[in-house]
């Protein structure tokens, strides 16, 4: 069956969403149909604004509707302790598990010569600006555990090695190439709970 024009708009629209494929696309497309005009006028408008709205965190680089996220704005957080990570969306699962306090830092990437991320090409200066200026006592890295996740965080610590800062990144009870978002909330706040010292 070849479906109305509209419809098929719609499905290639839902088609460009990480991890939907046709069949998916095709039944939330369908589905669609079915929803409320009121659920349908508040679906459409999110995804028109989200671009206008939705911004980068002036301090962490973490998703904002304002200057400051509200986690940096918080003034029940630990000031002494950032938690890197290498997207906003790894910030979420962190969140979810409500263990920790810190901070954040968002690199919105990592090191990957052979892609052609250089250190210069992520968020690594503004990073050393805040532990210099800041106050900072930890920084603990929770990057993906790979090549480009731990070239990264060598990387960060030999800069801060004239520094007081302690050192340390997560536990990786996961398999090595695995995305931090796809880890389950126990074994990420165990990964957490049971972060390691980085030495030289």
């Amino acid at each position: 069956m070849n479906y109305p024009e509209t419809l098929k708009k719609l499905i290639e629209c839902y088609k460009k969403l990480p991890g939907i494929g046709e069949k998916s696309a095709e039944r939330m497309a369908l589905a669609t149909i079915d929803l409320d005009q009121d659920i349908l006028n508040t679906f459409s408008e999110s995804i028109k604004t989200i671009k206008e709205k939705i911004k980068f965190c002036e301090i962490c680089n973490n998703y904002s509707e304002s200057d400051r996220c509200e986690i940096c704005n918080s003034p029940s957080r630990d000031k002494h302790t950032i938690c890197v990570v290498e997207e906003p969306k790894n910030i979420i699962m962190f969140e979810k598990i409500g263990t920790y306090n810190g901070l954040y830092h968002v690199l919105n990437g990592l090191i990957s010569p052979l892609d052609g991320i250089n250190p210069e090409q992520i968020n690594i200066d503004s990073l050393l600006k805040r532990i210099e200026n800041d106050d900072i006592k930890e920084v603990i890295f929770a990057l993906k555990p790979s090549i480009e996740g731990e070239t990264t965080t060598l990387y960060i610590k030999k800069m801060l090695t004239k520094s007081d800062v302690v050192v340390s990144k997560i536990a990786h009870g996961v398999p090595m190439g695995a995305d931090i978002d796809y880890i389950d909330s126990l074994t990420l706040e165990l990964a957490l709970e049971d972060r390691k010292r980085v030495d030289n």
